[in-house]
């Protein structure tokens, strides 16, 4: 039995116009970037459908466009879109950072490195190199790990602060699982790392540990 069309004025693009994208479903949102359906599906079916195969939102967005462009309904096109709009969501969180404005509090930092290490499928450890007026000098990957733990080298960290003459730094990393609770590792490599860069005078502003939520804050914690 066929579908029944959704009418033109509930159909995700237009319901964005009219409502703004905050009103759409994960899978609205993917259809209104996919455009069209594909082998009877309209594009809505065909953004469920990926979404189902992935396990959710995060994991699918974390694939990389060549493995994407393999899935039914996608193509090298629709791959390539998903990818530039994901890229042009994390760059627009970062503009703020790479402005000559200090991030006098750490956590203001917190939501854009939300959105560049929660939909990774690995753990990865980043840092955000820091002035003396803690305005950003540099955002980097330091470590990727396997799905449940990176190996972090204090000295490393304390290499590339140098090499950019950072005067202070906050790091991140992601638990995949989304559970965003600190380990007793993650509390350890936090002092080892806090009292290398101390050696060379540099001060370690916050860890933030990244999951599910908002990211939970060590030095909020007093753990830093």
């Amino acid at each position: 039995m066929a579908s029944v069309p959704v009418p033109v004025h509930d159909r995700p693009r237009e319901r964005l116009l009219r409502a703004g994208p905050a009103v759409l479903a994960d899978a609205e949102l993917l259809a209104v970037c996919l455009r069209t359906g594909s082998r009877g599906l309209d594009a809505l079916g065909v953004a469920q459908r990926l979404i189902a195969r992935f396990g959710g939102l995060a994991a699918l967005v974390a694939t990389a466009p060549g493995l994407l462009a393999r899935e039914p309904g996608v193509g090298p096109v629709r791959a390539a879109t998903l990818a530039a709009a994901l890229e042009l969501t994390r760059r627009g969180l970062e503009a703020p950072l790479r402005r000559a404005e200090a991030l006098s509090d750490p956590r203001a930092g917190a939501q854009w490195l939300r959105a560049w290490l929660r939909p990774l499928p690995s753990e990865v450890f980043a840092a955000v190199y820091l002035d003396g007026r803690h305005r950003v000098i540099a955002a980097e990957e330091v470590f990727r790990g396997t799905i449940d733990g990176a190996s972090v080298h204090p000295r490393e960290i304390v290499r590339r602060a140098l090499a950019h003459n950072a005067a202070a730094l906050i790091v991140a990393h992601n638990h995949p699982s989304g559970v965003a609770e600190p380990s007793a590792a993650d509390i350890a490599i936090t002092r080892r790392l806090a009292d290398a860069l101390a050696l060379v005078d540099v001060r370690l502003l916050d860890h933030f540990v990244i999951g599910e939520g908002e990211p939970v804050s060590l030095a909020a914690r007093g753990l830093l």
